[in-house]
């Protein structure tokens, strides 16, 4: 009796987290309004129009936000659009929906904007940001959601910063003569490497299909101080048929014919 009493004990030490309590966010979406975020995806609206890039973008942000306000109604939000440089389109942190419908009236797409992706002035906001944040007893967290697929952002940043993490939805076309979207990617890669203070996720789509850009969205659900690594994110599921148990008579058994009569 004592022995098991003690390995009870032992076991129950050794799987017991220390309890601890994960900060509200602040969150900062970037929405690329670069030309290619006009690009249309395959899904269609009712009237027959395709969507394009940048509604798909809308509705996927949305979705975010009702989804973690229903988590935690503290968390706030606010907003950025990323032409030739990053600029406000909403700069006070809100937990109203109403906020991020007011933003989305602001966005306009930059024609100026092809050839050039800086995030300098993107992460000097964030680091701003997240000091306030801190200030706060909260972290701040920079969800951007980029569409070029020829151009790879580029940044100046000190490795040693890192205040705030850096998440991406990537959105780009197939792979061609005209554009690198694996250059890019590699390039948004080492951007949130660099920057983030906890883990960072970034997933990437070229299929055109809004399900895929609200699937990796609802994944940046995960509170960035309890995430594991990307690697090991075994979620969504794959939904597979599951057939029936057929009961087989055993080998040794022969099958007599059982009379209606």
């Amino acid at each position: 009796m004592d022995g098991r009493g003690q390995t009870s004990t032992t076991a129950a030490a050794r799987y017991t987290l220390p309890p601890s309590r994960l900060s509200s966010e602040d969150i900062l979406f970037c929405i690329d309004v670069d030309p290619e975020s006009l690009v249309e995806m395959k899904n269609t609206s009712v009237s027959g129009r395709p969507f394009t890039r940048l509604e798909s973008i809308k509705q996927a942000i949305l979705l975010f936000i009702n989804a973690k306000l229903a988590i935690n109604p503290d968390h706030r939000f606010a907003y950025f659009a990323l032409g030739k440089s990053p600029f406000w389109l909403k700069k006070e942190f809100s937990s109203e929906v109403d906020s991020a419908l007011a933003a989305f009236r602001g966005i306009t797409v930059d024609s100026s904007s092809a050839g050039h992706a800086d995030l300098t002035h993107l992460f000097r906001v964030a680091n701003h940001e997240a000091k306030k944040s801190r200030a706060q007893n909260r972290i701040l967290r920079v969800i951007l959601l980029y569409c070029r697929s020829s151009v790879a952002p580029h940044h100046q940043w000190p490795a040693t910063q890192k205040l705030f993490t850096l998440d991406v939805i990537y959105l780009h076309d197939k792979p061609g003569p005209d554009n690198c979207p694996q250059k890019v990617y590699d390039g948004l890669v080492d951007a949130l490497e660099q920057v983030s203070e906890y883990e960072a996720y970034i997933f990437e789509s070229g299929q055109g299909l809004t399900r895929v850009l609200f699937r990796h969205m609802c994944l940046l659900l995960s509170h960035p101080q309890q995430r594991c690594v990307q690697d090991d994110i075994d979620i969504p599921k794959s939904l597979t048929r599951k057939l029936p148990v057929v009961d087989a008579a055993p080998a040794d058994q022969e099958c007599v014919p059982v009379s209606s009569q």
